[in-house]
């Protein structure tokens, strides 16, 4: 760029709205926390989301603590004429594995046990660094927000392996198979992981040096 430096949207005072992609700059000083709109749409007028970073911590660790009774209470429980039994998703992936039905135990595997691992792995990577202002590595950390908001469309595919693991289990007119609690948990770590990764602003990954107050111009 002939030695010239960059200068940001921040710098110049630009700001896009989010609703309708209209640009407004910053004509004149204003008091700091004085709120401006879009002039087109009247939207707030922000560089990033507010509270973006708080929401992202809250829905993160409510899915981290709840993350460990998915796995551990029963997502089902089974009547026959056997007796009474409980599963878990790890014991319902083993159960599948001992049938020979590699294939569905490792689909179950993938989406009830690593995705969601992964995704809180990543969303706390995200939020630490983001928290800390970091340049560490922004733009691997660009794609990894990137590849969590894919994910994050295919999320409740996560719940739907799950029901389809309980309708593995069958007794016909002999038995029935009652949702446990850890299915709730688990349906729950799914939502609040969406919900993470749509509160998290990805501009934080580039934090300013200066901060600009926005103008309805």
């Amino acid at each position: 760029m002939n030695g010239e430096a960059i200068q940001t949207g921040v710098q110049l005072g630009l700001f896009s709205c989010r609703t309708c992609g209209r640009v407004s700059q910053l004509a004149h000083p204003v008091a700091e926390g004085t709120p401006l709109h879009c002039p087109r749409c009247n939207t707030a007028l922000n560089h990033t989301l507010p509270a973006s970073l708080q929401r992202t911590w809250a829905y993160t660790l409510a899915a981290t603590i709840l993350y460990v009774p998915s796995n551990l209470l029963p997502i089902m429980s089974t009547s026959s004429v056997f007796g009474d039994s409980q599963h878990t998703i790890l014991g319902g992936i083993e159960e599948l594995r001992a049938s020979g039905d590699w294939l569905l135990a490792l689909i179950v595997f993938v989406a009830s046990i690593a995705v969601p691992m992964l995704k809180i792995g990543a969303l706390l990577l995200l939020a630490v660094t983001a928290q800390r202002r970091s340049r560490w590595k922004q733009l691997e950390r660009a794609q990894i927000y990137r590849m969590i908001d894919a994910v994050g469309h295919w999320s409740m595919l996560d719940v739907y392996v799950v029901v389809l693991l309980v309708g593995t289990f069958s007794f016909g007119g002999l038995g029935s198979v009652q949702p446990g609690p850890g299915l709730l948990s688990f349906g729950a770590v799914v939502v609040l992981t969406m919900l993470a990764a749509g509160s998290f602003d990805p501009r934080l990954i580039w934090p300013e040096d200066t901060e600009a107050t926005p103008s309805d111009d």
